[in-house]
């Protein structure tokens, strides 16, 4: 898997709550990552940052804060985007947006 190419441990997939989903979070080094990952076929119209618009930030934003209040931890929390392009089977491209968006202001 990309993250783990990079370093990061998996803690946990397709963390779910009432109200919110969150795809990935990981560790790496002093950074705990919530990842939404967004596929999309090659050509496709929307890039998959442009579909985490505000509200779906938000969503992520407090279904994060419900995972800190199950899991305390002293890491700092990062909000990451991974764009996958599929081909068939095939993944072509991941394009990796560290850092997409942060909760100040929600």
């Amino acid at each position: 898997m990309y993250l783990e190419r990079q370093g990061a441990e998996i803690l946990r997939r397709n963390f779910t709550v009432r109200g919110g989903e969150i795809d990935i979070i990981a560790k790496l080094g002093e950074c705990l990552l919530f990842v939404e990952v967004k596929t999309r076929r090659p050509g496709a119209l929307e890039s998959g940052a442009a579909a985490v618009d505000a509200q779906k930030q938000m969503h992520l934003i407090r279904t994060a804060e419900q995972y800190l209040l199950k899991n305390p931890c002293d890491l700092q929390p990062r909000f990451d985007v991974a764009e996958v392009e599929y081909s068939g089977q095939f993944v072509r491209h991941i394009e990796y947006l560290a850092g997409a968006f942060d909760a100040t202001g929600y």
